[in-house]
């Protein structure tokens, strides 16, 4: 699996890379946000649809689903053991206003800012081998949900939040975020058959 490039090592980094990008352009494209943090980085890469859709981005139509086929690319690549990602040009040009994603880039600094403070190597074998591919097909079966999800506001940044600690977890070698986003999946599928 690929490795977070140096520049890119924390939420804050991935953060702050949407910000430039956002202040270059009044719309802001996939390809974009590619140039501004790279194509190698997966999990960085992948953290950006997460985080966005973590945000009150994710109520904007349309963008729960684009942002589960940019996901469900991004993890079938890395599956695959791509040396850089690749996306049709239909998608490197769907585009979102740059103000929206300020926005969300403010929402999400200060929860960001003290994940980062408590991230560091720990169950470092949950991020490699076997165990490091399993939060990817989690990841694509919680990202198959959202189209379906998309017309109850807000409830794809329950997913998309997930999706998050499993990228952060596997970008910094930090096994306990992955922990973290199994017991949220536990969580969930446990209310979800109660419920019914």
């Amino acid at each position: 699996m690929k490795e977070a490039s140096p520049e890119v090592q924390s939420l804050t980094d991935v953060l702050a890379a949407l910000s430039n990008a956002s202040d270059r352009h009044d719309v802001l494209s996939v390809r974009d946000i590619l140039t501004e943090i790279g194509d190698r980085s997966f999990a960085t890469v992948l953290l950006v649809p997460a985080l966005l859709l973590v945000s009150p981005v994710s109520a904007i139509p349309g963008t729960p689903t684009i942002g589960a086929v940019l996901v469900i690319l991004i993890v079938l690549q890395w599956i695959m053991g791509r040396d850089h990602l690749w996306f049709p040009d239909a998608i490197m040009r769907r585009s979102i206003k740059a103000q929206r994603v300020r926005t969300g880039v403010r929402w999400l600094e200060r929860p960001a800012s003290w994940v980062d403070r408590h991230a560091r190597q720990r169950l470092v074998f949950l991020t490699r081998g076997p165990l490091g591919l399993l939060p990817l097909f989690v990841t694509l079966s919680i990202a198959a949900t959202w189209p379906l999800l998309e017309l109850l506001p807000m409830v794809t940044s329950i997913g998309a939040f997930t999706v998050s600690l499993f990228a952060f977890g596997l970008m910094t070698k930090d096994g306990l975020w992955i922990a973290i986003g199994y017991g949220f999946v536990g969580l969930l599928v446990t209310v979800a058959t109660l419920a019914v």
